[in-house]
């Protein structure tokens, strides 16, 4: 090649770059007037500072119909590529909604999936940042296709490497179900909406008038819809949530989660547990205190906050290693398990599982949520989802009932009979088929009718019934727990039990796959 190719090919080159750096400036300047940053901005900002590579920066689309021949943008409409957060490997896509609304077409998708193929080689988490109007009208059933190979990428990486969805814009039509499959999904206050069908179909269709925002808002599926995981702020509160949440997760399902030095001594009693649980057994109080009180500098980051809320998940640290705590809410439906509280658990269970995160179940569970409501709905197979996810879990599992474990509650919330590796009760315990108030109103109906005081007879059934079938003991002497602890132990107690589990093997039969009651 002479000197003056050469140097023409290297001019053409930095025409190009140039394009390029110009293309991004616009586009963000066009997203800051919407409060937004554009796309490129978004993939630098989440990874960190100098870290992240683009791909496929000169791809463009191939379409020449319907306006398309006369403009040929770089990247066509998404970045890619790869970065690091906290010095770990991701993979980052990047829906850049100044270019054609953001609108996945042929090239766009083939960008995505390239991009997946490669992560999940490499075994490094998949970050998605959606900004997008959906299918690029103008490329017809190339677009559809796109989305077809996308979706399943979404199902070969799952359980692979961790899938994160960020929804920073539009997320509309049949470009919903990608984020749906992936493994945490999140939302930017007032900015992001995901839906089906927009208000304006839905008007049409069923005159009912609803806004975008109480349609498919952050809160609508955070509150409401539980497809989402977390609200954010705005996008810097986004960048913070994605990167506290890698820290609990390892880059691929054969890796661990990464270990950190948190100061906070494995031996430490927590007195103050002792005075959490009300002595009258009916009266509420807020598990999240328990949790924060045993776990590494109360640090709990919890996941799906403001649905399903009588049943508590999240992560945290014990002696620095990841936990995923799953935990009944007394303060909320007194922490009976409805259909979406088993839906909630059960996913997280599984995810948990699926890379090597242990299980830390804090129990107080009077039993399913009573009702023809839940009964017309299916609690009996949401429910069954819970149960199953436990049962089919292959990490580490412990489980401390703090008060109430009745009936078949009892035996879902991860107990010995279903795989738990150790269990232990405090002294407030009760195990049973039903409260020991219920039980006697059943068992002894005819004969307190019949009493000359009945009052004072059922009270003192009722201390029988709690002495002979609803202590601690009971189970402990029957081995269904392994232990009856003081609560300020719990904290020890835990981390000497997950350590014991840390070497866990599990041989389980083989097959393609289970068939869960979904």
């Amino acid at each position: 090649m002479t000197e003056k190719t050469v140097t023409g090919a290297v001019d053409r080159l930095a025409e190009l770059r140039a394009k390029h750096e110009e293309q991004h400036r616009l586009a963000s300047a066009k997203q800051e007037r919407r409060d937004k940053r554009g796309a490129l901005e978004r993939a630098i900002a989440l990874a960190d500072p100098g870290s992240f590579e683009e791909l496929d920066a000169f791809v463009r689309h191939r379409a020449r119909d319907f306006g398309m021949e006369e403009s040929h943008p770089l990247g066509d409409g998404v970045v890619t590529g790869f970065g690091t957060i906290d010095g770990r490997k991701v993979a980052i896509f990047s829906q850049d909604f100044t270019v054609f609304g953001g609108s996945l077409g042929e090239a766009f998708a083939e960008k995505v999936v390239k991009l997946m193929d490669l992560a999940v080689r490499y075994g490094c988490p998949i970050i998605g940042i959606n900004d997008s109007a959906g299918a690029r009208i103008q490329e017809g059933v190339e677009g559809l296709a796109g989305y077809g190979e996308v979706f399943m990428r979404n199902v070969q990486a799952s359980g692979v490497v961790p899938q994160i969805s960020v929804i920073a814009g539009p997320c509309a039509g049949g470009a919903v179900y990608s984020p749906a499959m992936t493994d945490f999904v999140l939302m930017v206050e007032k900015t992001s909406q995901m839906f089906i069908t927009g208000p304006d179909v839905i008007r049409t269709v069923t005159g009912e008038e609803v806004t975008h925002e109480q349609l498919g808002g952050a809160d609508t599926h955070n509150r409401v819809s539980g497809v989402a995981h977390f609200a954010a702020t705005d996008e810097e509160d986004m960048n913070a949530l994605v990167r506290s949440l890698l820290s609990y997760l390892p880059s691929n399902n054969l890796d661990d989660p990464p270990q950190f030095d948190t100061g906070d001594d494995p031996d430490r009693l927590a007195p103050e547990l002792e005075e959490i649980v009300p002595a009258v057994a009916t009266r509420p109080y807020d598990m999240r205190a328990v949790i924060e009180a045993v776990v590494d500098n109360g640090d709990f980051f919890e996941v799906q906050e403001r649905h399903a809320q009588n049943i508590v998940c999240g992560f945290a640290r014990l002696d620095g290693h990841s936990i995923g705590v799953v935990a009944n809410q007394p303060n909320v439906l007194a922490g009976t398990l409805d259909i979406d509280a088993s839906i909630k658990a059960a996913r997280f269970v599984r995810c948990c599982d699926a890379f090597n995160v242990p299980l830390v179940v804090f129990e107080d569970v009077p039993g399913f949520l009573p009702g023809a409501r839940q009964e017309y709905d299916g609690i009996i197979r949401h429910g069954s989802k819970l149960l199953y996810a436990f049962a089919e879990a292959t990490v580490p599992k412990v489980t401390v009932i703090t008060r109430k474990a009745f009936g078949g509650a009892y035996v879902v919330m991860n107990s010995k009979h279903i795989g738990a590796d150790f269990n232990v009760a405090w002294p407030t315990a009760e195990i049973a088929v039903m409260g020991a108030e219920a039980a006697v109103g059943l068992l002894f109906r005819k004969e307190l009718a019949a009493h000359a005081d009945p009052v004072g007879r059922r009270g003192e059934l009722i201390d029988d019934y709690e002495e002979l079938f609803a202590s601690p003991y009971q189970a402990a002497q029957r081995g269904y727990i392994d232990g009856v602890i003081a609560p300020a132990e719990t904290r020890r107690w835990l981390i000497r039990s997950l350590e014991i589990a840390r070497t866990k093997r599990v041989s389980v039969p083989a097959r393609k796959h289970g068939n869960i009651p979904l």
